[in-house]
């Protein structure tokens, strides 16, 4: 099989959030899909089970999805997409707001924000896909979507807890045995811990041995 075949696919970026018991989740996804167009219209995403946005949003069944712009910055994916809920308030570096739910979502470098409800789950491996109502929608600005193979194009790689990550290569970088976290670097330093799950340094081997 020919995984090239799939891989010219495109994915639109995404920063799903929620809030449960006072304290604000959010990660980065490019898993965001319209599947029907019934009123309401239903959309499907899926989160790594591993993720604390992913355990926050199965309580609260309620969450915010805004659509990166093209021109987002970099510290946003930085920060949603490498950086673990479970020890920080990502949220606390960018002015936020809320809807109707609660849930926090952010204005600046977005093109617009879905309300979503979870109608139904399905689990998938280590993964859950979540089958929502559009409860609210709101239109931001005018312009393109940052994509998969647009953010690629800016040197950089897509967080690899997004539930579609391209590697560059079989052996390249190091990877995490705790949750799969891949660091695309020659080395790295013996005080490094994991931006997924906070594994210490010794937790990780050199792909090319793995």
């Amino acid at each position: 099989m020919n995984n090239a075949a799939y891989k010219k696919l495109d994915y639109s970026m995404a920063l799903v959030s929620t809030s449960d018991g006072g304290k604000n989740f959010g990660c980065i996804i490019n898993s965001l899909h319209q599947v029907t167009s019934s009123r309401p219209p239903k959309f499907t995403l899926s989160l790594n089970n591993d993720s604390a946005t992913c355990a926050a949003f199965k309580k609260t069944r309620v969450a915010a999805v805004t659509l990166l712009a093209s021109d987002a910055e970099e510290r946003i994916v930085n920060e949603f997409g490498y950086k673990s809920g479970r020890t920080i308030d990502k949220f606390a570096a960018f002015p936020f707001e809320t809807d109707t739910n609660t849930c926090p979502f952010l204005r600046k470098g977005m093109l617009s924000r879905l309300s979503l409800r979870i109608t139904e789950t399905v689990a998938i491996g280590s993964y859950t896909l979540f089958i929502c109502d559009l409860l609210d929608a709101e239109l931001f600005q005018d312009g393109d979507c940052l994509t998969v193979k647009a953010f690629e194009d800016r040197g950089k790689a897509v967080p690899p807890a997004a539930p579609v990550y391209r590697e560059l290569s079989a052996d390249a970088g190091w990877k995490c045995t705790v949750c799969g976290y891949v660091r695309l670097d020659e080395d790295i330093p013996d005080d490094y811990i994991c931006p997924i799950c906070r594994a210490p340094r010794s937790k990780f081997v050199k792909r090319s041995e793995a």
